[in-house]
């Protein structure tokens, strides 16, 4: 899970989940959201895919980009684990 972590602390890569969280999108529409050259889009694609907080899929000359939950998560359940207060199980 460190490589999610990693991969959610850029403010890019955490854009790209958000507008994939909309819709799943190839490479091309997801850097028409964006102000920086494709090959960077790309990079950020391969550290999401790489954390697989994304995964992608060939849809005849496109691949296409999308959440997966699964690992998104995991993430979530770890940082609302975080949340509770140290007293929390002794006062149950």
């Amino acid at each position: 899970m460190n490589d999610a972590f990693k991969a959610l602390s850029d403010p890019t890569r955490r854009k790209i989940l958000q507008l994939l969280r909309e819709r799943d999108l190839n490479a091309g529409e997801i850097a028409d959201h964006f102000d920086i050259s494709k090959p960077s889009i790309s990079h950020h694609l391969s550290i999401l895919k790489q954390s697989k907080l994304v995964q992608d899929e060939r849809q005849g000359q496109s691949i296409v980009y999308s959440l997966n939950l699964s690992v998104m998560q995991e993430a979530m359940g770890w940082f609302l684990g975080m949340i509770g207060t140290k007293g929390d199980a002794h006062n149950e």
